[in-house]
């Protein structure tokens, strides 16, 4: 019976330790994108989730590293299996480029929304926080690692004259905080007409058109 005890205690310190973990990150971002980075304390975010200051330094390490596990939390996306793995799932089984690339417009309407905006405050406080500056280095080089993937999966598929290299560099400008800002926040795009743009962009700009029948030619 002692050991079923211990076991329970222990069970439940840790879906404690979890839901405080998620309720920072959720009270974290929702502080970072109303105040900006320099006014948000740790203090102010451990008050809004009923915890002490030592607790969020424990799961964080540092106001900084609260920002990295949010943007972490946004390249998840919102199903039970995170965004870039179901990515991967899909590549290993779909076999025509042009449905691969509208996963990935898919996934780029679900992650975005959640992503973007952090991306857009790190970018502003690495202006003049050193941290903030190493990791607007590590999210840019992390996305471009990951498009540089996508871009091999399409090896011997793009257009003439797209090396593997300028595929990268084009899903990379796609799938950028700055698109999703201009689009939808400041122009009002629906999330659904910014996906199909970004999919019918890529397959544009990566994919061989089709040829023309001789009956469309002077059409």
């Amino acid at each position: 019976m002692a050991n079923l005890k211990r076991n329970y205690d222990s069970s439940r310190r840790l879906e404690q330790a979890q839901r405080n973990y998620d309720a920072l990150i959720e009270a974290g971002r929702r502080r970072f994108l109303a105040d900006g980075y320099a006014a948000t304390t740790i203090a102010s975010v451990a008050a809004d989730v009923g915890v002490s200051v030592e607790m969020v330094y424990k799961s964080f390490g540092s106001k900084s590293g609260l920002v990295a596990a949010i943007w972490e939390r946004g390249l998840a996306g919102r199903g039970q299996v995170p965004a870039p793995e179901r990515s991967d799932r899909m590549q290993a089984t779909v076999s025509d480029p042009l449905e691969i690339i509208r996963n990935w417009g898919q996934l780029t309407t679900e992650v975005a929304p959640q992503v973007a905006p952090i991306l857009l405050l790190i970018r502003s406080a690495a202006a003049t926080d050193l941290d903030m500056r190493r990791l607007l280095a590590q999210t840019d080089s992390q996305r471009l690692r990951r498009m540089r993937r996508n871009a091999r999966v399409l090896d011997g598929r793009l257009k003439p004259g797209v090396t593997q290299a300028l595929a990268a560099e084009i899903m990379w400008t796609y799938s950028s905080p700055d698109l999703y800002d201009l689009l939808v926040v400041r122009r009002g795009w629906s999330l659904r007409r910014y996906g199909q743009f970004v999919t019918e962009s890529m397959v544009a700009a990566l994919l061989p058109q089709p040829s023309l029948r001789p009956d469309e030619v002077d059409r």
